[in-house]
């Protein structure tokens, strides 16, 4: 198992000159969903979308050059990476020579491909075609009355009425913290489901309950989708986060209990 403090978080850092996909900090997934009781055979697939805003290299000649680097990791993969490290190992390629921007994006999925296990495919977009800013659809919970405020997330607060319903819900008030370091993540978390219709008071009520939550992105989504998907029993779920950058990064996780492709990749208000 991974111990999350040989990793940079939280550790004073220095910053590498050259290529070094060694930088990368891998952090397998299985321990995290064994927590959650998840078998073998996921009930969801999906993806974790990265934006990297912060990408400079040098061409042939010595000029730099910028892109945001936008990529997806698939949610089956064994591994993920860990934000600070991509950062780091994306720093160190300031000062690399690079033949093309297509030479930057392959040499980067490269080494993301083998830090994760699973095919990674890294975009470089230019000035004016980096990820459009529009907000996530959905109806707001967020002016629904909180009976009560919990400071850790219990699956047993959800309800479920005798009505089906067929919706898509979205809270811009959650927040969880860094596993490592206790700093703050903040997001917007789109629920999409059909089934019983869940009290969406109860839902928002377990969604603020994240707000002390230790739990990297990626596992905070799995875990709305494992909870809701138990207690609620739908026949379709999806959820979806998009979270506040962090070092220049903003990482995007989507399960779906279906088939449909992830939402296009555009930068909420908070982003």
């Amino acid at each position: 198992m991974t111990d999350l403090r040989d990793s940079p978080l939280g550790h004073a850092t220095t910053w590498a000159e050259g290529r070094d996909p060694g930088l990368l900090f891998p952090v397998d997934r299985a321990p995290l969903r064994e927590e959650l009781g998840l078998p073998a055979t996921l009930p969801f697939r999906g993806v974790d979308v990265w934006n990297c805003y912060e990408l400079s290299w040098l061409d042939t000649q010595g000029k730099p050059d910028v892109a945001v680097a936008t990529f997806d990791v698939p949610a089956d993969s064994p591994r993920i990476v860990e934000s600070k490290s991509v950062k780091l190992y994306l720093t160190a390629l300031n000062l690399v020579r690079f033949a093309s921007r297509e030479d930057v994006a392959t040499t980067i999925g490269r080494d993301l491909t083998a830090a994760t296990g699973a095919s990674v495919t890294v975009v470089l977009q230019g000035p004016g075609t980096a990820p459009p800013r529009s907000e996530l659809a959905g109806e707001p919970l967020d002016s629904e009355p909180l009976e009560a405020i919990d400071d850790a997330p219990d699956a047993r607060v959800l309800r479920i009425g005798d009505a089906s319903a067929s919706e898509t819900l979205l809270t811009q008030l959650f927040r969880s913290v860094c596993p490592v370091t206790g700093q703050p993540d903040y997001a917007s978390v789109q629920v999409s489901y059909r089934g019983p219709r869940i009290d969406r008071a109860r839902l928002l009520r377990y969604l603020v309950s994240y707000r002390r939550h230790p739990g990297f992105h990626e596992h905070c989504v799995e875990r709305i989708f494992t909870d809701v998907w138990s207690e609620c029993r739908p026949e379709a779920l999806a959820v979806y986060a998009r979270f506040t950058r962090r070092g220049g990064i903003d990482i995007n996780p989507f399960r779906t209990s279906g088939a449909e492709p992830p939402p296009a990749n555009t930068r909420t208000w908070q982003q």
